[in-house]
């Protein structure tokens, strides 16, 4: 009787365990992959219109949710998508894309008369940057500063494109310019002309009480006149008294 019962209760364990490795390797397995649904197909790098064919015949439904501004890819092509390619998915979930769109143009500064740093951050600040350097001698514009300029001030751009600039080098070797001497001092003005190689020739005085005395007024040559060789200079400054000029004269 034991023995009958013994033999009874290991056929029982025997086939209960059988029943459980079937539901937890066959039954559960294919119970679970009914809901997994099939890889998700790969549209990057496809045009629109070809993706949504593509993800309908595999029973997918589509939507454009993210645009990106960018000349690496020809517009309407998928540069993303979600969920990932050869992610499980079940059938007649939405697939989010990304599609390319042309840059946006951008306008372009006016360069002209600014440093190449100035003209470097007005630039950047529109998403664009420096293309090619070029320089010049040039007498009208500061040394460093921006002569030329293409495309011009106004034009438009794709975003990330350059600008090709000319960089002035200052007057041309060889060559002398009138710097700007008004409003400074007698002594003052003399300096800056014989350093640009120029000479001091006559002294002017003119009353003026509203300016503090031996201020420059005028200069003979105008300011920037650029000379093939030095030339005199000669000078009218401030003085609030003329008198005081004829005691000087008289006491030399």
């Amino acid at each position: 009787m034991i023995k009958n019962l013994i033999s009874f209760l290991s056929v029982f364990s025997l086939f209960s365990l059988g029943i459980i490795l079937l539901i937890d390797m066959v039954i559960m397995p294919a119970y679970i992959r009914q809901g997994e649904g099939r890889y998700m197909v790969n549209v990057i790098g496809k045009s629109l219109k070809h993706s949504k064919k593509l993800l309908s015949s595999e029973g997918y439904r589509n939507l454009v949710s993210d645009t990106l501004y960018t000349g690496i890819y020809e517009p309407g092509t998928i540069v993303d998508q979600y969920p990932a390619p050869n992610t499980l998915v079940k059938e007649g979930r939405t697939v989010r894309l990304k599609i390319a769109h042309p840059e946006k143009m951008v306008a372009i500064p006016d360069l002209i008369g600014r440093s190449l740093r100035s003209a470097e951050l007005a630039l950047n600040q529109n998403g664009l940057e420096v293309d090619t350097v070029y320089q010049e001698y040039n007498s009208d514009v500061p040394s460093g500063n921006v002569t030329w300029q293409y495309p011009k001030g106004g034009d438009y751009l794709n975003r990330g494109m350059g600008v090709h600039l000319t960089i002035s080098l200052g007057v041309p070797p060889n060559f002398f310019q009138v710097p700007n001497v008004f409003g400074l001092s007698k002594k003052k003005a003399e300096k800056d002309l014989l350093k640009a190689g120029f000479k001091i020739g006559k002294i002017y005085y003119r009353q003026n009480e509203d300016l503090i005395p031996y201020t420059v007024l005028d200069q003979s040559i105008p300011a920037e006149t650029v000379l093939e060789e030095p030339a005199i200079v000669d000078l009218t400054v401030s003085v609030l008294d003329m008198q005081d000029i004829f005691n000087q004269m008289i006491d030399k």
